[in-house]
């Protein structure tokens, strides 16, 4: 018997029970862009609302149970397999035999926490809970143009264009390099585009696009003025 990429794992016959209803990256999979947009929106929300310390709590709280959970299910078949069977419907075959892309999540927001920059971890958020859905969206269902491994232009474009009005209307509602939104929100949006698109090894995007997309608005925050005088 083979999966995906050769002859299937002890791991994976064990789990092969369950293996036949997860969906795999090729799949649409709404459920988890909508659990993916809601949880990263929610984790923004309360970013903004609440000190920095209790967000740090919360997130450190939640993190030490995940991310144990998370390796001990790949140690222990049994707990995978309730694992899947609870969080299936978010969750992609790869994900198996290999961390989640939730952890990764986690980690990304712990930089974001770290770099304590409020627009540039509220922008990042953002851009991740909308810009990464749509692109993947747009990709597999209108995609033809492929232009960076799975990466499609149409996907690209779309993440683009999701990231430059986001970046607008939050420039414009937060009294932010106003006089020059006509630049900045479409760079902003390349920035988002460019994170969605570009892959850093094999990271996983929910780790890779908080970092490269934080990195990149901090340093246009910093040649247009955005931190102020």
């Amino acid at each position: 018997m083979t999966g995906e990429n050769g002859p299937m794992s002890e791991k994976s016959k064990e789990l092969n029970p369950t293996l036949k209803h997860l969906k795999q990256k090729s799949d649409l999979h709404l459920s988890r862009k909508i659990w993916h947009c809601a949880g990263i929106c929610g984790m923004a929300a309360f970013y903004a609302f609440m000190p920095t310390r209790l967000a740090w709590i919360a997130l450190l709280s939640l993190s030490a149970f995940i991310l144990p959970l998370d390796l001990l299910r790949l140690k222990y078949p049994g707990l995978n397999r309730t694992t899947m069977r609870v969080f299936g419907p978010v969750m992609r075959r790869h994900e198996t035999g290999a961390l989640s892309g939730f952890s990764y999540l986690l980690i990304g927001a712990m930089f974001l926490l770290w770099l304590n920059k409020f627009h540039i971890v509220t922008l990042t958020l953002l851009f991740l809970a909308f810009g990464d859905p749509v692109a993947s969206f747009f990709g597999l269902r209108f995609g033809k143009d492929k232009i960076l491994g799975s990466k499609t232009l149409q996907g690209t474009m779309a993440a683009f264009a999701v990231c430059t009005i986001i970046s607008a209307i939050y420039y414009y509602f937060n009294n932010i390099m106003t006089e020059r939104l006509l630049i900045v929100a479409p760079l902003s949006g390349l920035i988002g585009a460019a994170a969605e698109l570009i892959p850093i090894g094999k990271i996983d995007d929910n780790l890779s696009f908080p970092v490269v997309g934080a990195c990149l608005l901090w340093l246009l925050f910093t040649v247009y003025g955005g931190f102020g005088i």
